[in-house]
C-alpha cells in the first residue's frame, strides 16, 4: 500500500454551510451595492454599508469578513458586482477605494461586537460605532490623497452628507440582522 493512500486530506477551516452563507452574503453585498444615488461631492450613497453591516451581524466577525472579502475579489477581477454594475481593480484606486478596501476591516469589527454582545454590556454598539468610523477614516483619508483635498474637504464630500442615512441603516442592518442570526441553522444566537 502507498503512502498516499494512509493520509487523508486535510480538513478545510469551513464547513460546507460556513462557505454557502459566504457566498450568500457576498452576493447579497453585491446587490446592495446597486442601490446608488450619486452625491454631488463625487461619493455615492450606497447601500453596501448596510449589507456590510447585515454581513457582520448575520455572520459573525470571521464569515462577514470573508464574505466582503469575496465581495472584493470579484470586483477587483472585474465581475461588475460594486456600485452602477461596475468591476475593475481601479475601482480600488480611485476616490472611493478606500471605503471599498475598508470594508473588510468593517465587517471584522461590528461582526466581533455581535459575536460578544453577551460577554459585555455595549460591546455590539461599540464595535458598530468603531466598524462604521473605520470606514469612514479610510475612505476619507484615500478621497484626500487621491483628489489632493484638504481634510475639512474630504469630511464635507464623504461624511457629513452621510451620517443620517448611516444611522438608519445601522439600525435597520441591526434589527433584521438579529432577527435573522437567531433563524439560521449553525449560528450563534
Amino acid at each position: 500500500m502507498s503512502d498516499i493512500s494512509n493520509k487523508t486530506a486535510p480538513r478545510s477551516r469551513f464547513s460546507v454551510r460556513e462557505i454557502c452563507y459566504s457566498g450568500l452574503f457576498a452576493a447579497v453585498i453585491a446587490i446592495m451595492a446597486q442601490i446608488s444615488i450619486p452625491m454631488p461631492g463625487g461619493v455615492p450613497m450606497t447601500m453596501q454599508t448596510f449589507a456590510i453591516t447585515l454581513a457582520a451581524v448575520v455572520l459573525g466577525a470571521k464569515l462577514s469578513t470573508v464574505s466582503s472579502v469575496i465581495y472584493l475579489l470579484l470586483g477587483a477581477v472585474g465581475v461588475p458586482v460594486l456600485a452602477n454594475f461596475s468591476g475593475g481593480f481601479d475601482k480600488f484606486i480611485g476616490p472611493t477605494g478606500g471605503f471599498l478596501i475598508s470594508f473588510p476591516l468593517m465587517a471584522f469589527i461590528i461582526g466581533w461586537g455581535a459575536d460578544h454582545r453577551h460577554a459585555f454590556r455595549g460591546a455590539y454598539v461599540l464595535a458598530l460605532i468603531i466598524g462604521t468610523i473605520a470606514n469612514y477614516v479610510v475612505g476619507t483619508a484615500m478621497f484626500c490623497v487621491l483628489m489632493n483635498s484638504s481634510i475639512a474637504a474630504g469630511v464635507t464630500a464623504c461624511v457629513l452628507p452621510f451620517i443620517p442615512t448611516a444611522v438608519i441603516k445601522a439600525v435597520l442592518a441591526t434589527v433584521i440582522g438579529f432577527l435573522v442570526r437567531k433563524r439560521i441553522p449553525g449560528l450563534k444566537a
